[in-house]
């Protein structure tokens, strides 16, 4: 009877809800268990979303075992992987602006291209063209477009590679370097989202 009440709760690490949803177990965890018992745990509540959530809530998988105990306090809640769940509440996005848009784009473009002239420059690339041109051809050129050119092509297709980008096309499945770092960024904001939950909720007790 005991193995019947003992269910398995592994928490997903993020989800994201709509305004004024109601988040019920199954759309946080995943459960395994006896079917009907459940079938029964992934129908309650544990947060209705509210306008003074604003954009995230965290739920931590102690509020998760409370709440299956009050609908039956005889059930052996086992937990698996992550203490809480970030539930990102997606708001309508306002429209940008075309012109915000390209003002934006075009300041991101002069801004990389000054960023690459202003290394060139620091780094004396047009006398190292210079030489290798006049090593190779023994001839002295102020302009070696002949090796301009091609490093200036190959460049763009270098950063084209090593972003693994073209426009909204990726070459191919692996991530990009830029990938990694916004979902490693992603990850220390929700451990610091979770943190700082957690001592709110903990601060919030000590008041009691």
């Amino acid at each position: 009877m005991l193995m019947e009440k003992t269910v398995y709760i592994r928490l997903r690490h993020r989800i994201q809800v709509q305004p004024y949803d109601n988040i019920t177990i199954d759309k946080i965890a995943l459960i395994v268990g006896d079917k009907e018992l459940s079938r029964k745990i992934r129908r309650i509540l544990i947060h209705k979303i509210q306008p003074s959530d604003k954009n995230m809530v965290v739920i931590d998988v102690m509020h998760v075992i409370k709440e299956i105990h009050k609908f039956d306090d005889q059930i052996d809640v086992q937990t698996i992987g992550a203490a809480q769940t970030i539930v990102e509440i997606m708001y309508e996005k306002k429209k940008i602006s075309p012109l915000l848009f390209c003002t934006v784009w075009l300041l991101l473009f002069i801004g990389a291209g000054l960023a690459i002239m202003n290394f060139h420059e620091d780094v004396s690339m047009q006398a190292v063209h210079q030489k290798i041109y006049k090593m190779v051809t023994g001839k002295t050129n102020d302009y070696p477009l002949l090796l301009q050119i091609p490093y200036s092509i190959g460049l763009g297709l270098g950063m084209i590679l090593f972003f693994n980008h073209l426009f909204k096309k990726k070459i191919n499945e692996e991530p990009s370097p830029l990938e990694v770092e916004i979902f490693n960024y992603q990850l220390d904001l929700d451990q610091y989202v979770a943190m700082n939950e957690n001592k709110e909720n903990l601060n919030n007790v000590d008041d009691r």
